[in-house]
């Protein structure tokens, strides 16, 4: 199991985030074999194991997406075995997921975010500056969490308006950057400075209050803060919720499909299509506009 988890942090370059949830999946999966079947190794379990703890797992009325997420990292770890031929046969083969209903991103109305982002009076400190630039920075680009966290002062072009952004897989993209960014990047540099000196370019850009790198729970925290002023929706108060917002606003403007796949780092058109189901008042009015029978 630690040579799986080494995989996929070294190799596959997972997230720290997604290493602990395939860690507890496979831990919680273990136990189960150790209670119901007195089976020392996740290794050693054949198929109908393998679907009596999917069984298991639905009989506990779970998220069919949580269920799908444990399939799915078991899926990994029997192909990482027969990759490495620590087992003969994958007894993952047979084993279906449960269905589930597809889900359509939340986001924040655009005239929410305006009114945030151009009238909210950030604190003039430090903290305030850089609070304004997580916001900024997750609304004005698109980018994960954790490309956010990952970014250096090195990777900024201020003259050809781009950031350098790492993402799933390490792979590299560079995203533009709007005037009202530059200016607010500004900001937080000054207030940087004046807090901590000058900072070397291999350091995370963005810090705590102590001058430590910025982590995932206070940007959570970061984030709720501030969209619970516009947004009573639990939903739209999540880092993601900005990503979503980026793409469904650029799609509203009617930004190509293809463009916003790109910016977003997607691997597959298939990821950002989802994003063409929330612009259905878009299509309708362009539809209205367009046709001659309308």
């Amino acid at each position: 199991m630690d040579e799986f988890l080494d995989f996929l942090r070294y190799e596959k370059r997972f997230s720290p985030h997604t290493v602990i949830s395939y860690q507890t999946d496979l831990t919680q999966f273990a136990s189960y074999l150790r209670a119901e079947y007195d089976l020392g190794e996740p290794a050693q379990a054949t198929h109908p194991l393998i679907r009596g703890w999917v069984v298991s797992l639905m009989g506990q009325d779970l998220d069919p997406r949580t269920v799908n997420r444990k399939v799915a990292c078991l899926r990994s770890y029997y192909k990482f075995l027969l990759r490495t031929h620590a087992i003969e046969a994958n007894p993952m083969l047979r084993i279906k997921a449960p269905k589930m209903a597809k889900k359509l991103p939340e986001f924040v109305p655009e005239e929410s975010l305006n009114r945030l982002l151009n009238s909210f009076d950030f604190e003039p400190t430090f903290v305030g500056a850089r609070d304004q630039l997580v916001l900024e920075m997750l609304y004005g680009t698109g980018i994960r969490l954790s490309e956010l966290l990952g970014i250096t002062a090195a990777d900024l072009d201020a003259g050809a308006r781009t950031v350098r952004v790492t993402g799933k897989g390490n792979k590299q993209r560079l995203v533009p950057l709007n005037p009202s960014l530059l200016l607010v990047l500004d900001k937080y540099s000054a207030a940087h400075q004046a807090e901590f000196g000058p900072s070397l370019l291999s350091s995370p850009l963005l810090r705590t209050d102590k001058g430590e790198p910025l982590y995932e729970k206070l940007v959570y925290r970061t984030v709720k803060k501030y969209l619970s002023q516009v947004s009573t929706s639990a939903a739209h108060q999540h880092p993601h919720a900005l990503r979503h917002a980026f793409a469904t606003h650029l799609l509203g403007k009617g930004a190509d499909l293809n463009a916003i796949k790109e910016l977003l780092g997607h691997a597959s058109l298939a990821a950002t299509q989802v994003y063409t189901h929330l612009s259905v008042d878009r299509l309708k009015s362009v539809f209205e506009q367009a046709h001659p029978r309308a």
